[in-house]
């Protein structure tokens, strides 16, 4: 199986990927273009979340030409990194957090694979939307070079590109939210459903709405961003050079439906 790890433009120029090769895969819900390469002597595939110079907002990203690309590529692992606005004064910015739960209030994005005339209907369990295996070992990984990390945490999916209002901050808050993105999300319970392990390792780049009395701009969480990428790119690399590809839960959540439902998310239309 193959890796794979999904960022923003940046990330390429600070992970050692080798041997590097752009490639455009076509799926059933478009095209999707990746890195193939090698990191730590492991094949892996490399996609830019937002596209090549980042050109797409949070809303439009085509996430299920992206999944599946990744599982035409034999992907069976992802690392991901989001940028998150932080909804409690207890995780201030600059906190590296690993969430393992998750609440989509995204309003108008597909919600699954399984969409289409010909589609089967698809019911999967995400009582564990991350990854539990790819967490655990982000955690060791972040453990032995010293990094200090969150280990838990409530991932709040946003619609985006906006973000949030103070009231909503505090809403989320009180709903049991950590930490506020745009992407995550999404991704989690696509993968999930293509029975590919995802989990994200979050950088709070800023305070939520009304936690500053500073109004927020996108500098600053760029800003962050550009600080804390390469620690993560050591944890990820870490992660990916001894990753064994155990069995997880992650690979059995169509157990119940076939491999005929698992054919057809592979096929190219």
């Amino acid at each position: 199986m193959r890796f794979g790890v999904i960022a923003g433009s940046g990330f390429t120029q600070i992970l050692p990927l080798q041997s590097a090769e752009k490639i455009t895969v076509k799926t059933r819900f478009g095209e999707a273009s990746c890195l193939l390469g090698k990191l730590a002597g492991r094949d892996l595939v490399f996609l830019w979340r937002h596209g090549e110079g980042h050109k797409l907002p949070p809303h439009k990203i085509n996430y299920r030409a992206n999944v599946l690309a990744m599982k035409q590529l034999g992907v069976g692992a992802v690392l991901a990194t989001a940028a998150t606005g932080t909804l409690k004064q207890t995780l201030p910015p600059e906190t590296l957090l690993i969430p393992d739960q998750l609440l989509d209030w995204t309003k108008q994005r597909p919600l699954t694979l399984f969409d289409g005339d010909d589609a089967p209907v698809v019911h999967i369990d995400v009582t564990q939307p991350f990854c539990p295996t790819l967490r655990q070992r982000l955690l060791q990984a972040a453990t032995e070079l010293g990094v200090q990390v969150v280990g838990g945490g409530c991932y709040v999916c946003g619609e985006g590109p906006r973000y949030e209002t103070a009231f909503e901050v505090k809403a989320l808050a009180q709903l049991g939210g950590d930490v506020a993105g745009m992407t995550a999300g999404t991704e989690a319970i696509l993968f999930r459903e293509a029975e590919i392990c995802y989990a994200v390792l979050a950088i709070v780049t800023n305070w939520g709405a009304g936690l500053s009395q500073q109004p927020l701009t996108h500098a600053e969480v760029e800003a962050m961003m550009k600080q804390k990428l390469p620690t993560i790119a050591q944890i990820f690399e870490r992660v990916i050079a001894n990753f064994d590809f155990p069995d997880c839960i992650c690979r059995h959540s169509l157990d119940s439906y076939g491999d005929e439902v698992r054919e057809w998310l592979t096929v190219s239309v």
